[in-house]
């Protein structure tokens, strides 16, 4: 089937899911939403998304049906429950999962999925919500690689970059991994921008070098005007980070990989949330760390 004639089901309409089923409403495809907070879908049903009253409603309408659910527990309901939506596909079809789960979860979807002959795809993504509104997310699918062909076109307009990493799990590795890696360099950010404020370094220039230095890339690009703001606005929560933490830790420990930096980031990030500061940005580690360094804001 030609990708520019495919019905498009979405489940899942909440920070991340809004804006990337927006931006295949707003290209023109026939997109059914379902969310089970109904006022989330209202974003994608303005952008010309259709919305629908459940899951199996949402399957019928569809020739290739999406998810993006906020955990492990969510998305095993969504999709495995008596009125999960592999009860609903029928043989031959095509379920793209997009959520940030454990690889064990995706793996018992794949596994259900293969009994029905579902091809499934995982397909984690990496970005903020400002990238998913602008439709320049990075994509890391694995699995069936029918589905990846048949999803393929769909994820051009998602992202600006999407990548086939292999046949199982491996996309979901991946996006465990590239999380360690940002959330480490943020906790590590917010120990050396304490240092040099400790040190008498002028905020906005240790930023502005900072930015010039070996240690620049696009994820301190992004940071940085925000960051001499003081604007911790969310574009990726650290509550969101907190359970990505615990994903990576997880996984690791499944895989017999020592990560002793994760299990301290895991740590700060968990002092954030039990501090009320889950909902703002994951730079708050910044005056997490500050705080504890005695300082306050910088004048």
């Amino acid at each position: 089937m030609e990708v520019d004639n495919l019905k498009i089901g979405w489940i899942g309409t909440g920070k991340m899911g809004s804006p990337m089923s927006a931006c295949l409403a707003k290209a023109g495809f026939s997109v059914s939403v379902f969310d089970i907070d109904s006022g989330n879908m209202q974003a994608s049903i303005d952008s010309g998304a259709k919305g629908v009253n459940s899951k199996q409603e949402l399957v019928m309408e569809s020739d290739i049906v999406f998810s993006m659910i906020p955990n492990d527990a969510a998305l095993l309901n969504v999709a495995l429950d008596d009125d999960g939506i592999l009860s609903s596909m029928t043989p031959g079809s095509t379920y793209v999962d997009m959520s940030t789960v454990s690889p064990y979860a995706s793996e018992n979807i794949a596994k259900e999925s293969k009994t029905k002959n579902i091809d499934f795809l995982c397909a984690p993504v990496s970005g903020s919500t400002i990238l998913a509104e602008q439709g320049n997310l990075t994509i890391m699918a694995s699995g069936s690689s029918k589905a990846y062909d048949m999803a393929k076109g769909l994820f051009d307009i998602i992202g600006s970059k999407n990548y086939y990493v292999g046949t199982d799990q491996q996309a979901l590795y991946l996006k465990l991994s590239i999380n360690l890696l940002a959330a480490s360099t943020v906790a590590a950010l917010a120990e050396a921008t304490t240092l040099g404020r400790k040190g008498g370094v002028d905020w906005d220039l240790m930023l502005d070098v900072m930015n010039e230095s070996v240690i620049a890339s696009p994820l301190l690009k992004y940071s940085i005007p925000p960051l001499k703001k003081r604007d911790f606005s969310p574009a990726f929560a650290a509550e969101q980070m907190n359970k990505d933490m615990g994903l990576i830790v997880k996984a690791a420990e499944d895989v017999d990989v020592p990560v002793s930096v994760a299990l301290m980031v895991r740590d700060l990030y968990r002092s954030i949330v039990e501090d009320g500061h889950g909902s703002e940005n994951l730079t708050i580690a910044v005056r997490e760390i500050e705080k504890a360094a005695g300082l306050g804001e910088p004048s």
